[in-house]
């Protein structure tokens, strides 16, 4: 599967402080040019709910259009650099 990172589907890592793997992910995105943006599941109660929705209980939650994964993945990544 090829994850496809274009002009309309927007990148979110939905993300901790203090997380590793949050940290690993949002370098690894600036490190391949790629735009996404960052929210903190500890400020927006709404966004813990949409990741919880999802089924993950860990951070970081990745989202790209309708594909969505959790942790520090480079291998996902690199498919949408």
């Amino acid at each position: 599967m090829t994850i496809q990172a274009t002009a309309t589907a927007e990148i979110t890592v939905y993300s901790k402080p203090a997380c590793v793997q949050c940290t690993a992910t949002t370098r690894a995105l600036d490190a391949k040019g790629v735009d996404y943006s960052v929210i903190d599941l500890t400020k927006d109660a709404d966004a813990m709910s949409h990741v919880t929705e999802l089924g993950y209980r860990q951070a970081p939650v990745v989202t790209v259009g309708g594909e969505h994964w959790s942790g520090f993945r480079p291998d996902r990544i690199a498919q949408i650099a």
